[in-house]
């Protein structure tokens, strides 16, 4: 029987099959029409003509065997006992489309019954089973192509590609060089190799029959189903349920049904559903299912907002107490009050609100009017001095602090070098900052604003010329951005840095070897800076040989350590400032009483306190500090009055920031900024007895100096 024949019969076999499958059922895979080649014409080079094929280099994974292995389990092992007689039943020869049966030593081989001839046979040579590569292809269906000028033999099944060369113990999957048990060859104008590379390297399953003295392999491949589920979050009743199909097949044919089971646009109810999916592809094979379980929740229910306070009637300046009575479900996400004033000043109904919004977004306000009758329990300004809570703000008339007596206080200032990256603040093209070689205690503080029409990201890269390792200690460091907001930015920063003092967790060490450079305060660099994000950091540093640090700001995706040292220096703008400055911990200590009579103590002014003076290093020019951005102050007051108040008044403008108050950080004002001159930022009280109080405070960047911190005696309480 000719080829042409032989095709047109294995046709109609592969007809009628398929014909008598029932409708519905799960069909298999019929495989190629026997004695076609499917794919690409192959376009023989002309040493194929005389009888020989070129192929290229590759290798197949070896398969590790079960020692135990029976005979009929695909491996190597078990094809190294082929032509052995085991004294046991014949395997009975099963009639499948998908099965291609070769026989040990002959070139018979079979395809859903019907025999072929092979131009050689399968041999077993020192355990290892070779079979020619293109018989095997054509009765498989693959694709093949040769290549002449990289003389490679290539077969392509869906997404996978295999090359071969003559006399070569590897071959390539995928451009992945893979090792095979022998070498390729040629014999008689055929191309050998190795069973197994085909196998493993397709994924085809095969079973050696040592009895029958045959290998039979399972041509079927089914396509695969998958298929996703979306929103994550499905609610009954609510969600309209997304189905994202990703079907393929591995012999590339094309999807042409589908089924599902336990699919639904909505569900009705919560619970666990489990949703099937199936696919079969051109030939008729059905894919294995693709499961997955739907959570479905209950539908979201609105929070409950709810509130008490402690009564219904109040007088002007009785202190009120709110109770947040509110609840969730999955948790309160966000709370906004209106109008839940500390006390208030005038009489008749007052209207509070609370608004709670829950995890989904979905808001609920509750109401309540409380009653101020026209008996006034204490006046505003009183009650604002007694009452409001650290971290909180009132408003007073902030013109009689200058008429207060100034603290006259004396300061000592402690080695620390601040080096203050500060100018451009608003930096307008990538290049180096600043640069300063320091030793010792250092402090830094780095504020910019990116305005190169890019996202970039800012680096401290640390250079150590010394002859000798250097070490550099990291002890506190608080950043915060990158954000639009440059005073949110300034505010945490000095947040973070005074936690990072209360819990050591920023401390660590590490070692610069001579002429290395590595980046340091990586913190910085974590996240990129959009067009107008601003960065602000606060660190103390400590290194016991002068150390190189350039500040630098450059492109998102560039490497730091490789572009630094060809960065242009930048020019500061002359607006903010930059430079480096000795002394930079400033002591105060007063030993008199304050608090007896309404005082102030200044800070930032250059007058009761000087700014510090220090050198631009870049331009080798001296400069001035001012408002000592990046002096850390540390005031011990030894006799603070009983029932004094102490509070922040900013007088340069806007501020805000913290402090840290006998060792608790409290916010100055916690909501925002205070403003000048007319409101005023509570930070301590004392109580019916003298003691002293020790403020540790540093200008955050963004805010405004000079400050003044206000001593003020309290009115006796009813």
């Amino acid at each position: 029987m000719n080829l042409k024949k032989l095709t047109i019969f294995a046709l109609l076999v592969v007809v009628q099959a398929a014909a008598v499958l029932p409708a519905g059922a799960e069909s298999v895979s019929t495989g190629p029409v026997p004695g076609t080649v499917t794919g690409e014409v192959y376009e023989a080079p002309q040493s194929e003509k005389n009888g020989q094929l070129e192929v290229i280099q590759g290798e197949v994974e070896k398969v590790e065997a079960d020692k135990d292995v029976v005979p009929g389990q695909g491996t190597e092992e078990a094809e190294e006992g082929a032509g052995n007689s085991l004294e046991s039943e014949p395997a009975p020869t099963p009639v499948s489309m998908n099965e291609l049966i070769f026989y040990y030593n002959s070139t018979k081989l079979e395809l859903g019954g019907q025999v072929y001839q092979a131009p050689q046979p399968l041999l077993v040579n020192k355990g290892i089973s070779y079979v020619p590569i293109r018989t095997l292809v054509d009765r498989v269906g693959f694709k093949l192509r040769y290549e002449a000028k990289t003389k490679e033999t290539v077969i392509l099944k869906g997404d996978t590609e295999l090359r071969f060369k003559t006399d070569s113990a590897s071959y390539t999957v995928n451009d992945v060089v893979k090792s095979m048990k022998g070498a390729s060859y040629q014999t008689k104008g055929t191309f050998m190799v190795p069973l197994t590379s085909i196998t493993q390297a397709l994924n085809l399953k095969y079973q050696v029959d040592n009895i029958g003295k045959r290998i039979i392999m399972n041509l079927e491949q089914k396509p695969v189903a998958a298929f996703t589920i979306g929103p994550k979050e499905i609610y009954a009743g609510e969600t309209l349920v997304t189905y994202s199909t990703q079907a393929t097949s591995p012999t590339g044919l094309p999807i042409v049904n589908e089924r599902w089971e336990g699919r639904q646009d909505v569900f009705s109810q919560p619970g666990d559903y489990v949703v099937t999916y199936y696919v079969q592809d051109a030939s008729g094979a059905w894919s294995e299912p693709a499961t997955q379980t739907v959570k479905v929740l209950k539908p979201n229910q609105p929070p409950v907002a709810a509130f008490t306070t402690d009564k219904a009637e109040y007088k002007m300046g009785e202190w009120i107490t709110y109770t947040d009575q509110s609840y969730d479900d999955e948790g309160i996400k966000s709370v906004q009050w209106d109008n839940n004033a500390y006390a208030f000043f005038t009489p008749g109904p007052k209207t509070i609100n609370l608004t709670v919004t829950d995890q989904q977004g979905v808001s609920t306000t509750a109401t309540r009017i409380i009653n101020i009758t026209g008996e006034t329990l204490y006046a505003e300004d009183d009650f604002n001095k007694l009452f409001i809570p650290a971290g909180e703000k009132f408003t007073f008339n902030g013109s009689e602090v200058t008429g207060r007596d100034r603290i006259l206080y004396k300061y000592l200032d402690e080695p620390s070098t601040l080096i203050r990256s500060n100018s451009p603040e608003t930096v307008n093209e990538l290049g180096n900052v600043y640069r300063e070689t320091a030793s010792g205690d250092m402090r830094f503080m780095i504020h910019h604003v990116n305005n190169v029409n890019k996202n970039v990201k800012m680096y401290v890269v640390a250079t150590n010329n010394n002859a000798s390792p250097a070490v550099i200690n990291t002890e506190n460091l608080g950043f915060a951005g990158p954000t639009y907001i440059a005073t949110a930015a300034g505010k945490k920063s000095v947040l973070y840095y005074f936690e990072s003092m209360q819990n050591g967790s920023k401390q660590s060490a590490i070692t610069l070897a001579p002429g290395e450079s590595r980046l340091v305060m990586t913190e910085l660099s974590q996240t990129r800076m959009k067009q107008g994000d601003v960065i602000s950091l606060f660190a103390d540093l400590y290194s016991d040989l002068p150390i190189q640090f350039d500040v630098i700001m450059i492109d998102e995706k560039a490497e730091p350590l490789k572009v630094w040292k060809e960065l242009p220096l930048l020019d500061k703008d002359g607006v903010h400032n930059r430079g480096t400055y000795p002394n930079s911990t400033r002591i105060i200590q007063h030993f008199e009483e304050v608090g007896a009579k309404p005082e102030r103590l200044l800070l930032g002014d250059d007058g009761d306190d000087p700014n510090l003076m220090g050198t631009d290093p870049m331009y080798n020019s001296p400069t001035s500090n001012a408002g000592n951005f990046g002096v850390l102050y540390k005031i011990r007051l030894e006799r603070v009055a009983p029932n004094t108040l102490i509070s922040f008044n900013p007088r340069g403008g806007k501020y805000s920031g913290y402090a840290m108050v006998n060792g608790l950080i409290t916010a100055i004002y916690s909501n925002g900024q205070v403003s000048a001159p007319n409101e005023q930022a509570v930070l301590y009280r004392t109580g019916d007895y003298e003691q002293s109080v020790e403020i540790m405070l540093t200008a955050a960047p963004g805010s405004n100096l000079p400050v003044n911190l206000l001593f003020t005696p309290m009115p006796a309480k009813k």
